[in-house]
């Protein structure tokens, strides 16, 4: 079995440390696609309109996209939001671990996120728990859901009280495993409730609009 990966990436260092990183992480044979900014990458993936601005390849399906937060003039978020029906899981790389940068990432359909600045093996790690189904969601970023939700009570995509409980644990900084406990459900159980808030997350975002 064979994994399709596209790695976004401005920096080409860092997207040297990206494949090591993507190549570590699996046992599959590999292809790797690579994209430096929001037209190459839309080119690849299949793109009309990109297309006309560059040399399109032929479109591809992707298992997962890696993709740059920090493209400039927010073509990250761009993107994310152009691939939102790709059937890939697509993750953020990015500095920044505060949820003012990760949570508009995740508005836009993002599920997992990997801080370039960890170490090989926790990136590694990491990046295997989400492609697994097994979003990082930290107290911060589970506090901004809750109030997002809360802000919008008759969005159609309001959350089970299964998941409200799960996200306040999660606010109050307990982990999966103590949440399951807590909760008298199995852990896989919680990750699964927590990868639903985020489609809910995506699917309100994209209710009230395009991107401004």
């Amino acid at each position: 079995m064979s994994v399709n990966v596209l790695i976004v990436e401005e920096n080409p260092q860092a997207m040297a440390f990206m494949e090591r990183v993507v190549r570590e992480s699996f046992s599959d044979d590999l292809n790797i696609a690579r994209a430096d900014d929001l037209e190459s990458a839309l080119a690849v993936v299949g793109d009309a309109a990109a297309a006309s601005a560059v040399q399109a390849q032929p479109a591809q399906r992707f298992d997962i996209m890696l993709i740059d937060l920090d493209l400039p003039e927010g073509n990250a978020l761009k993107l994310l939001s152009e691939v939102s029906n790709h059937p890939s899981r697509k993750i953020v790389t990015t500095l920044y671990a505060d949820d003012e940068h990760l949570f508009p990432a995740l508005m836009q359909g993002a599920d997992g996120y990997l801080l370039k600045e960890d170490r090989f093996e926790v990136l590694i790690e990491t990046l295997q728990k989400i492609v697994r189904g097994k979003p990082p969601l930290s107290p911060a970023l589970a506090r901004r859901m809750l109030a997002h939700f809360r802000q919008d009570a008759q969005d159609p995509g309001v959350l089970t009280s299964t998941e409200t409980d799960v996200l306040t644990h999660l606010s109050k900084g307990f982990t999966v495993k103590e949440i399951a406990n807590l909760m008298k459900i199995r852990w896989t159980g919680v990750n699964e409730h927590i990868s639903a808030v985020c489609k809910k997350l995506s699917a309100s975002v994209r209710a009230s609009g395009p991107t401004q």
